[in-house]
Formats: structure tokens, sequence, C-alpha cells
């Protein structure tokens, strides 16, 4: 494992980094801690904002250029921002199924897909984790454990609402 293919990537890519790192493990916190209260409803806040923030910058990373300057995966900024949007306006007419359906998506698909397409061969975060020369192997098995551990959790919190 080695920062140095992060820290020389240009600043927006940092940026994107740090603050979807950030978001990751906060929302694990938000999703996972009791629901309703004042800390739920202030990390909940900080959440959006980082998931806004890190929509915003990944807008600025167009190192794989299908459609002008962005790829198929900016489209998953669209989403997050709707999504932002939606969340909290679920939230403010009372209705918390749906928040929180819209929410547990977002931090599944927005963060856990979108981060383990990261870890693919010839991608920075796959640099920064295994090595340049990892290969495939490592890079398959982080991923199917993440996804694995993600479909047990969005279980798991669809049994409890």
């Amino acid at each position: 494992m080695s920062l140095t293919p992060l820290l020389d990537a240009p600043l927006a890519v940092q940026l994107h980094a740090a603050v979807a790192l950030s978001a990751l493990f906060l929302g694990a916190l938000v999703l996972f801690n009791r629901k309703g209260t004042r800390l739920h409803r202030t990390l909940g806040r900080v959440w959006a904002a980082l998931m806004l923030i890190t929509a915003g910058s990944a807008l600025f990373i167009n190192e794989i250029r299908m459609i002008g300057p962005f790829s198929p995966i900016h489209l998953f900024s669209i989403v997050t921002f709707v999504g932002i949007v939606e969340g909290i306006r679920q939230i403010r007419r009372g209705d918390v199924r749906r928040h929180r359906a819209t929410m547990q998506g977002l931090y599944f698909f927005a963060l856990i897909l979108t981060g383990a397409f990261t870890l693919l061969p010839g991608r920075r975060m796959h640099d920064v984790l295994f090595g340049a020369e990892a290969g495939w192997a490592p890079a398959l098995a982080a991923i199917a454990l993440a996804l694995g551990a993600s479909v047990l959790i969005w279980r798991r919190l669809l049994r409890a609402t």
C-alpha cells in the first residue's frame, strides 16, 4: 500500500478521495446509530454535505472521457444531487420510510458501488491499495468482499425497517 499515486494526483482527485472516504465512514455511523436524535440529524447534515462535495468534485475528474469530458460514472453525481435533495424533502414532509430508503440507497450505490469500481486495475485507488502491478486477483477479492458485505448490511437494514 502506498499513498504516492494519490498524493501525485490532481487536487480534484485528492479532494474527491478524502471527502468520499469521510462520507463512507461518517455514513456508516449515521446508518447504524439511533435515528431521529439530534446527533443523527447533525451527522446526517454533515454526511449530506460530504456527499454533495464528493459528487461535485467528481465532475472535475475527467480522466476517462467518453461523452465530452465525462464518462458514465459521472451519472452517479447527478443521482447523488437528486437523491440528497429528495432525501431532505422526504424527511421534511415526515416521510421517514422513503427518507431512510433514499439515504441508504445513496450510501450503498453512490459510495460502495462506485467505490468498488475504483479498485479495478488501472485505477488510482487500485494502485494505492494493491500496487500498480498487483493485477486482478486482489481487486476482485476486495470488490467481492465489499459488495458481499454491502448486501448483508443492506438486508439487515431492510429487516429493521
